[in-house]
């Protein structure tokens, strides 16, 4: 069975990285991946056998000379330079180590054989700078989401749909998209679920798709809590809050779009591929030790379900329908809560205080209202923190 084409090079050397890191069936992975098992151990053999080549077909290209000279490893400085002329020292000196590279020198020397080549003019290089990083303790326990600001092209404008793991900072996807709604963004989370497995939690900002003034869900929300994903978002008015994410955007401006221009989103979408694997796999990340994200990102156990999940309850829960109107009806009274649960089923729990009720949509604590109140308004749980883990009564 063929593989598919977004570059059956880039395809090959993620599924065997995805079956070496472990944590998923080598079967599951080839079902996402869309490829026979007789295909996936067959490619698993060549690699192992023959190395770099078992990638290509009969591919028997030679290796580097293992013996270099100064002036040689000289040279391999500048053209790693020339390819990436974002880069700096550190980074070339690490990227060097990592394709095996003997002979080295240290990041102050290859800075020195920069300024020495006139390298060192390029925009965007940068310079190590203190602060204190905070990461999710494993893969796949929070994505970040967003659209970077969307620029033209030779025909149409393009929004670059970003997806990055909080741990790993691995680009899990670089999408370039015709626009910024729900059915896009869907059908692109869809296809990143199916290859990479589901997240525990996903962080975005407040705006459309994910978040809209009026409501604390949208459609777009809803169909994440179906998933079993959690949906977060940013403070308003404060990107910090996405941090990994935003910094992914300005290393994207400085190592692609300021340097090329594209002429569709076909284009535009096989410039991100490469530079995808790029970033992930060669490009050492500052916030990680210089090592790569490929390195410390491994796919989720939790498969993508084809059949979207109904909300399971206790038989203990009183449920209710939301209405069309996204308003349900509880003890004679009507209490609105979202649109975009509208023909689904939520379960109510009684809280602690008297006359006050939790709001669950399948494991979720999504509203809470007080029959004491005299408004009959549903209001959202803002703390996200106090989101309950298990289907037992609070």
């Amino acid at each position: 069975m063929p593989w598919k084409a977004m570059s059956a090079m880039e395809q090959r050397r993620e599924f065997v990285r995805l079956v070496r890191q472990g944590g998923v069936p080598i079967a599951e992975l080839c079902r996402r991946f869309g490829i026979s098992r007789q295909s996936g151990h067959e490619l698993l053999r060549r690699v192992a056998s023959e190395g770099e080549a078992g990638f290509e077909a009969r591919s028997r290209r030679p290796h580097s000379s293992p013996r270099q000279t100064p002036a040689a490893i000289e040279a391999q400085i500048l053209a790693l330079r020339e390819r990436h002329p974002a880069w700096g020292g550190r980074k070339l000196a690490r990227r060097l180590s990592d394709l095996g590279v003997t002979g080295v020198p240290s990041p102050s020397t290859v800075t020195e054989i920069l300024h020495r080549h006139s390298r060192l003019e390029a925009a965007g290089v940068e310079r190590p700078r203190r602060w204190q990083r905070f990461e999710r303790a494993a893969p796949n326990a929070l994505w970040q989401m967003d659209f970077k600001g969307h620029f033209a092209l030779d025909r149409g404008r393009c929004h670059a749909l970003t997806v990055i793991d909080d741990h790993a900072r691995y680009a899990l996807g670089l999408r370039a998209c015709g626009d910024e709604t729900e059915q896009t963004v869907r059908g692109q989370l869809t296809a990143l679920f199916r290859r990479f497995g589901l997240p525990e939690m996903m962080l975005a900002d407040n705006g459309s798709p994910w978040g809209c003034a009026w409501s604390e869900y949208t459609a777009l929300g809803v169909w994440l809590l179906r998933l079993g994903i959690e949906l977060r978002h940013g403070r308003v008015r404060h990107p910090q809050t996405q941090g990994k994410d935003e910094r992914f955007h300005r290393t994207l401006d400085v190592e692609l779009l300021q340097m090329q221009r594209f002429a569709d989103l076909v284009a535009c979408q096989a410039s991100f591929d490469a530079w995808r694997v790029i970033y992930n796999e060669e490009r050492p990340h500052e916030a990680l030790g210089l090592a790569t994200p490929a390195s410390r990102y491994q796919a989720s156990p939790r498969s993508f379900p084809e059949q979207l999940p109904e909300p399971q309850y206790h038989a203990s829960d009183e449920k209710r329908r939301v209405r069309w109107d996204g308003s349900l009806k509880f003890r004679g009274r009507r209490f609105k809560l979202s649109q975009a649960f509208a023909g689904l089923d939520v379960a109510l729990r009684p809280a602690n205080t008297d006359g006050l009720w939790r709001v669950f949509f399948s494991r979720f604590a999504i509203a809470q209202i007080d029959l004491s109140d005299g408004e009959a308004s549903a209001q959202p749980v803002k703390d996200l923190s106090e989101q309950v883990s298990t289907m037992s009564p609070v």
